[in-house]
């Protein structure tokens, strides 16, 4: 499946039906008058959350949504029939923004969660709406308003828990894939990852919790260089980010500068969001080399740092102990150090 984040539709209400001018006329109704019914209101475009959906791919071709519009009224004081309402489907962690006026019009993040983007317009007056004592054969009715129309731009943060955040070849796919059922492209090159991949991790109580592996940011991200652009913003909903570090590439302390540098610039409180350090594939660096790189890492960082293999399962246990207690207690300034 392509992943598709970020979409421009149009969407256009249904117009209200006209109300009409009628009289009654029947043989034995002495005092018929005016009878013209209103019309019936336009139909209005909603937008739903659905769980089911995980890509705004579907808007790649379709952009342009049009409700139902009402009917006319009828004689014998008959409303005419509403238009059907439209409900528009869309993953949960939407964000609805007004192309012209960049109003935020709503944010979709629970399912079956809807909204209203576009009001359908009110069905015209008849003619049996003006009937007054001045005035006991009105000859004249309103028509229907017509419905509102807007562009809107739909952009998908996905709703993660936990974000699984480094370099290329960091292995935020091999990790994700060891904690979860998720089966992620995995190969030894850089961008092997090309969009988001989700996974659900099981809590010790049985509850679920997201996780989502970031594709690679590279110095410059925030700035449209490389991948990381597209997706920094599917970390803005996260609540605890994981930054995983290759000890064995050529230089873990510059490669941990580079993520966080980019995770300021890009500003919105990325960077004083709640981290865990990882140092990934520990099993293929020597000991000597673990004990510097931590030694150096903690200059710059009071986080702690634990050492985990992705690919051998060592140290995952300690990793996700760690994770479950920090989601439990955000509001502490720096993560709990493990046991």
């Amino acid at each position: 499946m392509q992943f598709i984040d970020y979409a421009e539709i149009e969407v256009q209400a249904g117009n209200g039906g006209d109300g009409i001018v009628a009289f009654r006329r029947e043989k034995y109704v002495p005092a018929g008058g005016p009878a013209g019914g209103n019309g019936g209101r336009g139909g209005s475009i909603y937008l739903e959350a659905d769980e089911q959906l995980q890509t705004l791919l579907d808007f790649k071709y379709s952009r342009y949504f049009k409700a139902d519009n009402g009917k006319r009224g009828g004689p014998n004081n008959c409303t005419g029939a509403s238009g059907q309402d439209l409900i528009i489907q869309v993953p949960c962690g939407t964000l609805i923004y007004d192309l012209t006026s960049e109003e935020t019009i709503g944010d979709l993040t629970q399912p079956k969660q809807q909204i209203c983007v576009a009001q359908g317009g009110k069905g015209g007056l008849g003619n049996r709406h003006f009937l007054s004592n001045h005035n006991r054969a009105p000859e004249y009715a309103l028509p229907g308003l017509e419905g509102e129309q807007r562009r809107l731009r739909l952009e998908l943060k996905l709703l993660a828990e936990v974000g699984i955040i480094g370099l290329p070849n960091a292995g935020k796919s091999t990790l994700i894939a060891a904690l979860s059922s998720a089966r992620p492209k995995i190969a030894n090159y850089p961008f092997t990852t090309l969009v988001p991949n989700l996974g659900v991790v099981r809590k010790p109580t049985g509850d679920g919790t997201v996780f989502a592996d970031i594709p690679g940011l590279i110095a410059g991200a925030h700035a449209g260089i490389g991948l990381g652009h597209e997706f920094l913003r599917h970390i803005e909903r996260t609540r605890l980010l994981v930054h995983l570090i290759d000890i064995t590439a050529n230089n873990p302390i510059e490669d941990f500068h580079t993520i966080q540098d980019e995770l300021k610039a890009y500003g919105k409180g990325l960077s004083s969001r709640t981290q865990i350090l990882v140092l990934n594939k520990t099993d293929a660096a020597e000991e000597d080399l673990k004990a510097i790189v931590k030694e150096e890492l903690a200059q710059y960082t009071p986080l702690p740092i634990l050492e985990i293999s992705a690919a051998t399962g060592e140290g995952l246990e300690t990793l996700l102990n760690l994770v479950w207690q920090n989601l439990e207690k955000l509001s502490e300034a720096t993560p709990l150090m493990p046991e």
